[in-house]
């Protein structure tokens, strides 16, 4: 059985975590939530992709 990394499965949760709140901003019509959850998704798959990277080497 493998090993669980923490690291990545905290951010994969939070990157879900603010994909849902991207589609509650967008039921609610709410501009600043929309924009604030998406720069918080792209942040946190940047820094998942840069950990896989570096984890890698």
């Amino acid at each position: 059985m493998k090993r669980i990394e923490l690291v990545p499965l905290l951010l994969s949760i939070v990157a879900v975590a603010a994909l849902m709140a991207i589609g509650v901003f967008i039921a609610k019509q709410s501009a600043i939530g929309i924009a604030a959850s998406t720069l918080i998704f792209i942040a946190v798959m940047g820094v998942g992709f840069a950990h896989k990277k570096r984890t890698r080497r």
